[in-house]
């Protein structure tokens, strides 16, 4: 799979969908002109932009702390207003409460994930576990639940409009699940729960970012260069010097880093080194490792699912998905995973011969599986995947991204200078549709100290129309490696297709025309969020994107048609093991999040145990093995919804064949149903109702299986 995303800790939702949280109480002690650059309303063009010049780490744990005592206020009174409760001075009024939260929440989040430094680790240990009980006191609060259920008990089918009736729906389900109508002790164990939960998710993720940042590979000799590439060599280099260690070369413990090295490295021992390091993460041993983290985890999860009602934490995620169950996610997994493993077992039958032909002497391994894996494509289809990377700049393809943008969505972008940032690296476009200003896209692409690995997207503020038009801020965020000043960056076809999955995220949060923001932008079902990103990468290999923009960085000359050919025929080559790394991990996080979570749990035994049932192929091991597995250990967000992936893969692929049927991926009237239907809507429909007004009709399951090349049963 492609899917290298990790949301930021901290979205632009409102403060009551938050996993935020009190600080100590130090407001008074510091400058309150500091702390309105946190607070502040933001100023400067397209309804302000956040204030990154004048931010302190420092002023975060002040700043919250006033926000959260004005957020209380205004929850108190909503919760007390002795005037019968209705939609506006009930759910409108919470909509409006706790602005300056949401900035400084967005804010803190960003440093997080972008710049975690020692002391932005040390509030993050701080700050989320405490603002986690905020959180609980808002949802908890009987006085406010009170007014939202009676808003939710009038509804009248006839009355107010159907966004006003749907944000009622969600807003009542939300505190409903969070256990807004426990007793007493149950709200208190819940709250203590969520404490401690909030505590080890940090501890998960500065442990694995901890792992990255100690752990690298040094390269001592040009022999250990042997099958790398010139950029990749170059870059080593530069890490190498960076850490001083002149004359070396280090590749560091990062996936934009070790992933290639792995895939082209001749030594196999020093192939074997850099998995090893890579899938070890968190499993070490030592101070940084996670498996005690997980199995605390886990039992807290398990028990916070019975106190609130459900059989266990999976049927609790689930439960507000398209899905629905846990029982039915597992069966699409388990529909596609025969086919996945089969055709996995064919591609290593095929390396195993290759191996043997060339008196290789081994048996192929997961450290040898991209490497062979790249000396069967050249032999069977005549192409070497590593032939498309010159002609992948990454400036070019950001500008494929724009011009896509531009024919489907009506977007146009444009390069903002002077507008502050977090960090040198990222630069600012504000985003049109003809004159009328959309909002703003900030990129942030490349690698360095204190990022998160992957890539994501994050939503600096959400769109609404709560008291006149608020545009959307979001971001793109990757970890490329930066090439020689002056020289551009080239990027792999798998990167190149992570780029346009993460800024079809961006799109959807950009396109949203929703009045409220709890409903706005990306704020949808969680097996739902990935079909607008996963549809975006199609338009990457449509020839009139490749044409215009797909050019040798030192010729300029448009990829040869017969490159172009033979990518096309071995289009889903290695499509067994995509598939069976990412479902490999998928059923694990679902099949752990359904065991008995009365007794300890080992997640690596666990891990074994679950491969070994579904006769996971030995070479392949799982896209993010447990203890560095942070979409499900480090936050609830895709814990028991890793299968996500797929299930918005089944509408990507059957949507996929509404352009294909209609002769064009830039046919007007259908791009038209697609803006209108899915990437404007946000959560004001439910996704279901949604695709079908695009599509006319529930998707066909058997798309993927044809997306992939397996046999449709």
């Amino acid at each position: 799979m492609h899917r290298r995303k990790l949301m930021a800790a901290a979205m632009a939702l409102p403060f009551w969908a938050h996993p935020v949280a009190a600080a100590t109480r130090k407001a008074a002690a510091h400058d309150p002109t500091r702390l309105a650059a946190l607070l502040a309303p933001w100023t400067g063009p397209y309804g302000g932009v956040p204030p990154f010049d004048r931010i302190r780490v420092a002023d975060f744990e002040p700043a919250l702390v006033q926000a959260m005592a004005w957020c209380r206020a205004e929850i108190d009174a909503i919760a007390n207003n002795p005037a019968p409760p209705n939609f506006d001075n009930t759910l409108v009024a919470l909509e409006k409460a706790g602005a300056p939260m949401d900035r400084a929440v967005s804010l803190f989040g960003i440093y997080s994930a972008t710049l975690s430094d020692a002391a932005v680790r040390r509030l993050e240990l701080k700050i989320w576990p405490q603002l986690a009980a905020f959180n609980d006191q808002t949802t908890q609060d009987e006085r406010l639940f009170q007014r939202i259920a009676a808003v939710q008990r009038a509804s009248d089918p006839a009355a107010g409009s159907p966004e006003q009736r749907r944000l009622s729906e969600v807003v009542h389900r939300h505190f409903v699940r969070h256990g807004a109508a426990l007793d007493a002790p149950g709200k208190r164990r819940v709250k203590e729960i969520n404490q401690r939960l909030a505590s080890l998710y940090t501890q998960f993720s500065q442990n694995q970012l901890a792992d990255e940042e100690k752990y690298s590979l040094e390269l001592s000799s040009e022999a250990d260069l042997e099958g790398l590439p010139q950029d990749l060599r170059d870059a080593a280099r530069a890490a190498a010097t960076s850490a001083g260690k002149p004359g070396r070369w280090l590749i560091t413990n990062t996936r934009s880093a070790m992933e290639p090295f792995i895939t082209c490295a001749a030594k196999r021992s020093l192939r074997e080194a850099g998995w090893r390091m890579w899938v070890q993460r968190g499993d070490n041993n030592d101070a940084n490792d996670n498996k005690a983290v997980i199995g605390e985890i886990l039992q807290l999860r398990g028990e916070r699912a019975h106190l609130l009602g459900f059989a266990g934490h999976a049927h609790w995620i689930t439960g507000a998905n398209m899905a629905g169950t846990p029982e039915a996610a597992m069966a699409l997994m388990m529909r596609v995973w025969p086919a996945a493993a089969a055709k996995a077992r064919e591609e290593i039958a095929d390396m195993q011969a290759l191996a043997d032909r060339e008196g290789a002497g081994l048996r192929i391994e997961p450290w040898d599986y991209r490497y062979y894996a790249e000396k069967v494509r050249l032999e069977k289809y005549a192409f070497d995947g590593s032939a498309l990377k010159p002609y992948l700049q990454l400036d070019r393809l950001r500008q494929a991204m724009f011009w896509a943008a531009g024919q489907v969505h009506g977007l146009a972008f444009r390069r903002l200078r002077g507008v502050p940032v977090c960090h040198p690296d990222v630069s600012v476009y504000s985003v049109h549709r003809g004159r009328e200003p959309v909002g703003l896209w900030y990129f942030d692409p490349y690698a360095r100290t204190g990022k998160n690995s992957g890539a994501w997207m994050n939503n600096y503020r959400n769109q609404h129309r709560l008291h006149g038009p608020v545009l959307p801020i979001v971001s793109n965020n990757a970890n490329f490696i930066k090439g020689k000043p002056g020289e551009p960056v080239l990027i792999s076809w798998d990167d190149a297709v992570t780029l346009f999955h993460e800024f079809g995220h961006a799109l959807h949060g950009l396109s949203s025309q929703v009045g409220y923001p709890t409903l706005s932008g990306t704020a949808v079902l969680r097996d739902f969020v990935e079909f607008p990103s996963q549809i975006n990468e199609h338009w990457l290999s449509t020839p009139e994107v490749l044409n215009r923009f797909a050019l040798h960085h030192k010729t300029g000359q448009p990829m040869p048609a017969a490159l172009l050919a033979a990518n096309e025929r071995a289009r889903n080559f290695t499509q067994g093991f995509a598939t069976a790394e990412y479902l490999a991990a998928a059923i694990y996080d679902m099949a752990i999040h359904l065991a008995p979570s009365q007794d300890p749990i080992d997640p690596m035994r666990f891990e074994r145990d679950t491969l070994a049932r579904i006769g996971c192929p030995s070479a392949i091991v799982m896209r993010h093995r447990p203890t560095h597995f942070g979409h499900i250990f480090s936050g609830d967000g895709y814990s028991a919804g890793y299968y996500s992936y797929l299930w918005a893969e089944t509408l990507t692929a059957d949507a996929a064949e509404a352009f294909k049927e209609a002769g064009s991926f830039y046919h007007p009237t259908v791009a038209k149903r697609l803006r209108e239907s899915i990437f404007s809507v946000g959560n004001t429909v439910a996704p279901g109702e949604a695709y079908r007004r695009f599509r006319g009709r529930d998707a066909d399951p058997n798309a993927i299986m044809r997306e992939r090349g397996f046999p449709v049963g």
